[in-house]
């Protein structure tokens, strides 16, 4: 399924790349040819914005059928119905809309995505639902939910989308200076191809440093906009409690490791460590008046 997936997305990028090219040329006469500066902006600005918007417009439907996550319709049990009651009261405070509530089975881990604040999807799994406390869930979802309140998701596409086209454009644009060029200043097809292939690798591993400098900042803010929701023992327990969990019995899949609760990657974390994490909630809520 990650595969047809994986394919399915890849093909709506190049679809909305081909016919948002058609249209600036058919309609508004603007051609992007890259061999100009102006032309290869444009054309990398297409391509940088073409699959991160499409993520975002996808993000809920990905999630649900990546993770196999259950929208509770109608509650079930009285789990299911506390569930939804929670996020419909932090959602409620938080002063967004109303998002869906998904359960799905997989690590103790929960995640919330979406287009906007207000058609969003909260879900947590069945085992952090065993594992922890109500207080303890209650937490985890207030960090879920102040994600959307920041428009998290929407930040993370614009700034992939900025991201991108750095990296498309410098790539390509290098490229054409370094490549060697005949005696009538053509540019060498085998040459240029590589030096934009090498230079688009190292780029993309800087840009991705950046995005995951993004990502550990708006973890922390997350975890202080639910100590504001809910005050701070739910998410400083939650937290506690999954870092003592093996790495691999907490982790998303790779994909999705962004839009969790915790997750773990070696060289770019896209979270900040959990001790710190701690260490930064007992200071918010010191800052506010309680006590943990």
């Amino acid at each position: 399924m990650g595969i047809v997936l994986l394919i399915l997305m890849n093909l709506a990028v190049m679809a909305s790349i081909y016919l948002t090219i058609f249209v600036l040329e058919a309609f508004f006469g603007i051609r992007l040819d890259h061999n100009t500066v102006t032309g290869l902006l444009g054309l990398s600005f297409v391509v940088g914005f073409s699959g991160a918007i499409i993520s975002l417009f996808l993000s809920k439907w990905m999630a649900k059928m990546q993770m196999g996550v259950e929208v509770i319709e109608q509650p079930r049990d009285q789990r299911e119905a506390w569930l939804v009651q929670t996020v419909q009261k932090l959602a409620s405070e938080a002063g967004i809309g109303m998002p869906e509530v998904g359960i799905f089975d997989g690590p103790p881990n929960a995640f919330a995505t979406g287009w906007n604040r207000d058609d969003a999807l909260v879900a947590v799994s069945r085992s952090l639902m065993d594992l922890m406390s109500p207080e303890e869930v209650e937490g985890v979802i207030a960090h879920e939910i102040s994600h959307i309140k920041h428009g998290d998701m929407i930040t993370m596409t614009l700034l992939q989308g900025v991201l991108n086209t750095f990296v498309f454009f410098f790539s390509r644009l290098l490229a054409q200076i370094l490549a060697p060029k005949d005696e009538e200043g053509r540019v060498s097809p085998g040459a240029y191809m590589m030096i934009s292939f090498v230079l688009e690798i190292a780029l993309t591993l800087f840009a991705t440093m950046l995005a995951m400098w993004f990502s550990r900042y708006r973890e922390y803010k997350a975890d202080e906009g639910a100590v504001r929701l809910d005050g701070p023992r739910g998410i400083y327990y939650a937290l506690a409690k999954l870092g003592q969990l093996p790495r691999e019995q907490v982790a998303l899949p790779e994909d999705m490791k962004a839009f969790g609760i915790v997750g773990f990657i070696e060289l770019f974390r896209s979270h900040p460590p959990i001790e710190k994490r701690l260490e930064h909630i007992k200071e918010v809520a010191l800052r506010l008046g309680y006590k943990i």
